[in-house]
């Protein structure tokens, strides 16, 4: 096996971005004899004996609707929720009551279970960086037709430094979008662990500063973007995605730029972004191609004040029918497309991500059959 090659990285970082290499030694020791930078071999991921007390958490039995759906969807439509560990998803995935810590252990290969969960979108991931045996310790838990939807982290995804106490920017990031940083601390570890299991490797951006949206400088985004998506290879398996959290950013250059490079836009619902429909033109301008979309939070509401409304997330607290309907209709015009679905969905979208889950699949279900012959030429929504 070829594998990812190793590289010192430290001498080709800026002098002010060399004081984080040292605080953080672990994400970029490597060796500077490997011959070929970007090599990858992802076709044996790393793979542990399986994670001890997975049968602690039972599965809930879903219902004959659930799986008729499931069915129905075929294998290109992919739906699953914002990681696994809710107490109050009890009867809706598990079959008992847990606390959070024993569902981040031991949930996932319950919810892997469920007809309807057939991806997952990773957001530990963002927050630290996960090595190659804990995402291969993930993998081992979940069937083989599983994906999963990973995070890039936040020490390449945000341009700014942030102050921990409070979340607000520090100071500017000198390692944002650094291709080599993010092979090493991102793609490298996800690729060798996850395998054939690695749906989409996102890039969310978090809000960027100022100096990054300024009209004086358009391109600077543009470049930094071409640069880490010209040098960061691509692996076997797995799209890659971007999300953003600046509407100013939905512009055609944009959308020239991950067409490029084959890069998906992913359909962002959230408080920061417009409505589905002002999204429409970014994946337009990308057809054909995949369809990415998390569903992460309604307009009008932030994480905080969702959290506190909706907890303990076993109720559609503030159901979305008509985000949900326009969804549906995108998502059945690209499966019938012949191209492959994953929606991920966050228990603030609607109050229950699970329940989210249903009541999308139930209206895909619904429309898929009635829709007309040729709608693979005509690309998502017309």
């Amino acid at each position: 096996m070829t594998g990812f090659p190793t590289v010192s990285v430290v001498g080709r970082l800026p002098s002010s971005a060399r004081s984080l290499v040292d605080s953080a030694p672990i994400l970029l020791r490597v060796d500077p004899s490997h011959p070929d930078l970007f090599g990858i071999d992802s076709s044996t991921p790393a793979r542990p004996g399986r994670a001890r007390g997975t049968t602690r958490v039972r599965a809930v039995e879903a219902d004959a609707r659930l799986k008729q759906w499931a069915v129905d969807l075929g294998p290109l439509v992919r739906f699953g929720t914002s990681s696994w560990y809710f107490p109050g998803w009890e009867g809706l995935v598990f079959r008992d009551r847990h606390s959070e810590s024993v569902l981040s252990k031991f949930g996932l290969a319950a919810y892997a279970q469920h007809p309807l969960l057939r991806t997952v979108s990773l957001d530990r991931s963002f927050y630290r960086p996960l090595s190659t045996a804990e995402y291969a310790a993930l993998a081992d838990q979940v069937p083989d037709d599983f994906r999963f939807v990973v995070k890039a982290g936040a020490s390449v995804t945000d341009a700014a430094l942030r102050d921990p106490s409070s979340g607000a920017p520090a100071r500017p990031n000198p390692l944002f979008l650094d291709p080599v940083l993010t092979l090493e601390t991102v793609l490298r570890p996800a690729v060798e662990g996850l395998g054939r299991k690695l749906g989409v490797l996102l890039f969310q951006l978090s809000p960027l500063p100022a100096e990054w949206l300024s009209t004086s400088q358009p391109g600077r985004l543009l470049q930094a973007l071409d640069c880490l998506f010209t040098e960061l290879p691509r692996p076997d398996h797995g799209l890659l995605a971007i999300e953003l959290r600046d509407a100013g950013l939905l512009v055609p250059e944009l959308a020239a730029l991950l067409k490029l490079h084959g890069v998906r836009y992913c359909l962002g619902l959230h408080d920061r972004m417009p409505p589905l429909e002002a999204q429409l033109p970014m994946l337009r301008a990308t057809w054909p191609g995949p369809l990415v979309c998390r569903w992460n939070l309604p307009r009008g509401l932030r994480y905080r004040q969702a959290k506190a409304r909706f907890e303990p997330f076993d109720a559609l607290a503030a159901p979305d029918p008509v985000t949900r309907q326009a969804l549906a209709r995108l998502i059945a015009v690209t499966a019938a497309a012949g191209q492959p679905v994953f929606t991920t969905i966050n228990n603030k979208a609607e109050g229950s991500a699970p329940l989210s889950v249903f009541a999308l699949a139930e209206a895909v279900s619904t429309l898929l059959p009635s829709l007309p012959p040729g709608v693979a030429r005509t690309g998502p929504l017309p």
